[in-house]
């Protein structure tokens, strides 16, 4: 059975596949770097390894430093502006791909909220998920 699931930007000039299989986890990051680069309450954001993601098409990446003082590279179709991915400079071999890019986003599950000490009132927490102040301690 093809699991393959697919995603892209809104222009179609970015794409990808992936499998389902290889999504370590899924979260709403609440940070207000992740409030000001999708303009809303919170990202959602696939974790995956960067070897598992073959991303056809040419990002545009911005690096900022984010809240907690690592790099944040953060990938955009030129085109069209479309978040597609990001990454921790730090650490490159895993990648945040941006839930809303993907063409069927119905078979995710997200798993925990980060930066719950940042989320507004007009974009809660969803209580029914685990959450944490800051950044997850993944040690």
């Amino acid at each position: 059975m093809n699991n393959i699931k697919t995603g892209g930007c809104l222009c179609g000039e970015v794409s990808y596949e992936i499998n389902p299989a290889d999504v370590i986890s899924t979260h709403h990051c609440h940070c207000k770097d992740c409030q000001k680069s999708t303009g809303s309450g919170k990202a959602t954001i696939i974790i995956m390894p960067a070897e598992q993601l073959d991303i056809k098409g040419n990002l545009k990446f911005f690096t900022v430093t984010g809240s907690a003082g690592s790099h944040i590279s953060r990938g955009f179709c030129p085109s069209c502006g479309s978040p597609v991915v990001s990454f921790v400079e730090e650490n490159p071999a895993i990648k945040f791909l941006k839930a809303g890019s993907l063409d069927d986003s119905s078979w995710l599950e997200v798993h925990s909220s980060f930066w719950s000490s940042t989320a507004n009132p007009w974009s809660p927490l969803d209580e029914s998920i685990d959450s944490v102040t800051h950044n997850p301690d993944l040690g």
